[in-house]
């Protein structure tokens, strides 16, 4: 009983410092998404179609 109370003990905190990962990984996304400049205010805002 004791060895499995263990693994699961030890399951749920590498899956707890996962989720912590994760989210702190996340964050600095949105950070970074968020300090980003467009290169040209309208880079994009056109599309040349030839046929």
């Amino acid at each position: 009983m004791s060895n499995s109370q263990v693994r699961s003990s030890a399951s749920l905190a590498v899956m707890d410092n996962v989720m912590d990962v994760a989210e702190q990984q996340g964050l600095q996304l949105m950070e970074m998404m968020q300090e980003t400049v467009p290169a040209h205010p309208t880079l994009g805002n056109q599309i040349d179609v030839k046929l």
